[in-house]
């Protein structure tokens, strides 16, 4: 297919759809309505996230490609290795950006994210206690995750390994 005729597709397509949803909105409660709007947002950050994992991966590639080396932890290289379903966390060169691998993707997390995560890990209590801590806090900053990594509720597998991997990637310093 061309490009002029997928980007018409894509054009009928986001037309139909406009107006499915323009159609549902007057059968919609308040609650639905929110929900939608949540989404939305939630849609548009992810949208933004890719964008910048895209431009991220595309500039070290450019930068590996021009010195003949890897620079940094985020390479093209580094992503396909994501495939085994195992995870992983990675820091960005500067240290201002963290990515989460899983499968044959990854989500980025500002350092303020990884250290509030990291603390809640490393806090008090049983491992299910914090493995509902990080559920909640996942809940109400970044909801993203949960289509990233299929995190069902507080007792599923894959967050017990994220938890793990966080204690095991990151110590907690004194002060």
């Amino acid at each position: 297919m061309t490009a002029k005729k997928t980007v018409a597709n894509e054009d009928t397509q986001q037309k139909a759809l406009t107006k499915e949803l323009k159609s549902l909105i007057p059968k919609l409660d308040s609650e639905g309505l929110s929900f939608l709007v949540e989404q939305a947002k939630i849609h548009l950050y992810n949208m933004q996230v890719d964008k910048l994992n895209q431009a991220t991966t595309a500039a070290n590639a450019a930068s590996a490609g021009a010195a003949g080396i890897a620079r940094g932890n985020v390479t093209p290289k580094a992503i396909g290795k994501a495939g085994d379903g195992k995870l992983r966390i990675e820091g960005t060169e500067s240290g201002s950006s963290y990515y989460l691998f899983y499968r044959n993707s990854n989500i980025m997390f500002s350092r303020d994210e990884i250290l509030r995560l990291v603390k809640i890990a490393h806090a008090p209590g049983t491992d299910l206690e914090i493995r509902e801590r990080l559920y909640n806090w996942f809940d109400r900053e970044r909801r993203d995750i949960f289509a990233f990594l299929p995190i069902k509720d507080k007792f599923d597998e894959h967050l017990k390994a994220f938890a793990a991997l966080l204690k095991k990637s990151f110590k907690v310093r004194e002060k």
